[in-house]
């Protein structure tokens, strides 16, 4: 998770002190939506709306939407969506296929696992295997001349849940540029796009904390001196299961079935686009440490931190100029 973090600056413009903001709650999370020079909150009720929009098309949570015909016709036949959900599933299944980590079908596992839930456990193995052959992304059909998506195999369901927060991010974006909005900040839940230059410091970057992962939210262990940007974060510390001794978290490999393992806390990419900040953070976190030659040909991916169990932050592609140790119980690598 990230957070916006703030200092009490005599330079700050007075354009800053025009602020508004919405609080929302949709995507099973809660959502704070900030502009500022707007002389109304139009714009912040909209991106509401849009958010909710968007979320009844790819909500897996109710048993209507558009993500939710497709499960339901696992098997079957398949189902014609909007271009918008097509788009998203297409990019999801594409990306699964190349097996980083991200998989759109791993849905009937995280179901299996429940962690998070009340009624968490460990499943058995013959039940982690069962599952597992219904979460091959080979087994969907994308027919892009019908905008349909058949999912071949009854059982499967796809599930958007890591791609959908950052898309959503970007067409918010988008809406508010389209009307000149010049500054604003989207947090879909720790999921941060900032929007145009600062009006909160004087040198026109926005300071994105990093959530120390031994404590509650809110609390930040580094701060990201940045333009602006998407910051999205991939961790283990906020859902876990706790059995024999042994702690699970929730990011499950799609490979083995359990937890994957490795020795990260977290990792927080800095992207233009957050829907790509999404994609890495999981490309990122699955491959357990930094990527040789990662992002080089990239220049809309600004860079990383690494956090690990050991308690060190590793920074990939910042500048070192950018980062401000904020907690001394770790140490900068």
């Amino acid at each position: 998770m990230t957070t916006l973090t703030y200092n009490d600056d005599p330079a700050i413009p007075a354009f800053a002190q025009q602020r508004r903001h919405q609080a929302h709650h949709a995507l099973g999370t809660d959502i704070d939506l900030t502009l500022f020079g707007s002389d109304s909150d139009r714009c912040l009720t909209a991106a509401c709306q849009l958010i909710d929009q968007y979320e009844d098309r790819l909500t897996v949570n109710r048993t209507a939407s558009e993500v939710m015909a497709i499960n339901h016709a696992a098997g079957q036949h398949p189902v014609q969506v909007s271009a918008a959900t097509y788009s998203l599933v297409h990019q999801a299944v594409e990306l699964s296929r190349q097996h980083f980590g991200f998989n759109a079908l791993i849905g009937p596992l995280v179901k299996l696992w429940h962690i998070g839930f009340d009624n968490a456990h460990v499943p058995e193995q013959a039940e982690i295997d069962a599952r597992l052959a219904l979460i091959d992304p080979n087994q969907v059909v994308c027919n892009d001349a019908d905008l349909s998506v058949f999912l071949k195999v009854p059982g499967m369901e796809l599930d958007l849940g890591a791609i959908a927060k950052g898309y959503i991010a970007d067409r918010i974006q988008d809406y508010w540029e389209a009307f000149g909005q010049r500054a604003g900040m989207i947090n879909l839940g720790g999921n941060l796009l900032m929007v145009g230059d600062s009006p909160l410091h004087a040198d026109g970057k926005w300071r994105v904390g990093i959530q120390d992962p031994t404590t509650d939210r809110g609390n930040a262990i580094a701060s990201i001196t940045i333009g602006a940007c998407s910051a999205v974060t991939s961790g283990i510390y906020e859902r876990h299961l706790e059995f024999n001794g042994q702690s699970y978290h929730h990011i499950l490999d799609s490979k083995t079935g359990y937890p994957r393992q490795n020795d990260l806390e977290s990792v927080t990419v800095f992207t233009k686009a957050s829907i790509d900040g999404e994609i890495e953070t999981t490309r990122l976190f699955f491959a357990g440490q930094p990527l040789p030659g990662w992002a080089v040909d990239r220049p809309d991916i600004y860079g990383a931190i690494f956090v690990t169990k050991q308690r060190e932050i590793q920074v990939v592609g910042l500048p070192a100029s950018s980062v401000a140790l904020l907690d001394k119980r770790f140490k900068l690598i």
